[in-house]
């Protein structure tokens, strides 16, 4: 439990920051202090990477201690290595921010779902 609650911990920011950064001038026009609005956009695209990264290694880290399968480390690899890419681009491409944070923020939905799905998956051919 401990291992899922850390997938969720670390998905969080990065998929919220992702929303924030696509809708930054609406929280800005509502004076709502999120992360694009207090820290700026490069500051929020740096922690939005760094979040994807020790997500993609904390999501694989149930393997090593035996819960899951290959299916599960394929899975999960493959999963992650993409929201890594999105993340990157977004951290390296200025002018297409808005398409790739909000890609982000979908794919990220969209990974969640998968990772639990995969565990239950695995969990029933083990």
């Amino acid at each position: 439990p401990i291992l899922l609650f850390l997938i969720i911990f670390f998905w969080t920011p990065s998929h919220f920051w992702a929303l924030s950064l696509y809708k930054k001038e609406d929280y800005h026009n509502a004076k709502i202090p999120m992360l694009p609005v207090v820290a700026g956009i490069k500051t929020t695209k740096i922690n939005i990477f760094v979040y994807a990264i020790i997500l993609f290694f904390i999501s694989l880290i149930p393997v090593f201690f035996g819960y899951f399968s290959l299916t599960y480390f394929l899975s999960s690899f493959f999963l992650g290595i993409y929201y890594v890419y999105l993340c990157y681009k977004l951290l390296t491409d200025g002018n297409n921010e808005e398409k790739f944070a909000k890609k982000i923020f979908v794919y990220s939905i969209l990974y969640l779902f998968l990772i639990f799905s995969i565990i239950l998956i695995d969990n029933i051919i083990q």
